[in-house]
């Protein structure tokens, strides 16, 4: 009974945490597409280099990208089925809040001194100003053959990350979460 409730804690804070940090997927596909045929990629590198994001972050998100195309089979080609493309997209949000709060009641001194109706207001408030930002990666995959867009997988979440580290880890988690996605699936009618 002690362990479960020193575990109570620690889970509570782990469901948190992951709460925070999730990446909402859309993916989208041509269904005419044979991704059975798939088997090698490269990188697109005149989209690539249009992205506008730091060389750094480009090169964290093309290892991760790279891992998860190895993981699912590919393998890395000068003459690929599949060019991979990055584009990407930062949304600041700002959310003000208005805290205030106030109104009318009933007190003392209202009529001919007793009780009666006296306005009186009370109140006061405070704005609250937060901004985040909530990033968007898009991964593109174009037939080479076709020259076409046969999958494209976007992602977005929240970019807010101080730590190298971290920012490591996060862009490692918007990439998993938009390459589970691939292969499609189906839909089933």
């Amino acid at each position: 009974m002690k362990k479960i409730k020193l575990l109570f804690p620690v889970v509570a804070l782990l469901l948190l945490v992951t709460s925070c940090v999730s990446v909402r997927v859309v993916a989208d596909y041509d269904q005419e597409a044979d991704f059975n045929s798939y088997k090698t990629f490269a990188f697109y590198k005149t989209g690539i280099d249009q992205a506008e994001i730091s060389d750094l972050d480009k090169k964290r998100i093309l290892r991760s990208i790279e891992k998860e195309m190895i993981a699912r089979g590919f393998v890395k080609s000068e003459n690929p089925d599949l060019l991979v493309n990055i584009m990407t997209k930062a949304n600041k949000r700002i959310n003000v809040n208005n805290n205030a709060f106030g109104g009318w009641g009933f007190g003392w001194g209202g009529g001919w001194g007793g009780w009666g109706w006296s306005p009186w207001m009370w109140g006061g408030g405070m704005n609250t100003v937060t901004t985040r930002t909530d990033g968007v990666l898009y991964i593109d995959l174009i037939d080479t053959k076709q020259k076409e867009l046969v999958w494209q997988g976007r992602g977005t979440g929240n970019l807010n990350s101080r730590s190298m580290e971290r920012k490591d880890q996060r862009i490692q988690e918007f990439v998993a979460e938009i390459m589970k996605e691939y292969p499609p699936v189906a839909d089933a009618k």
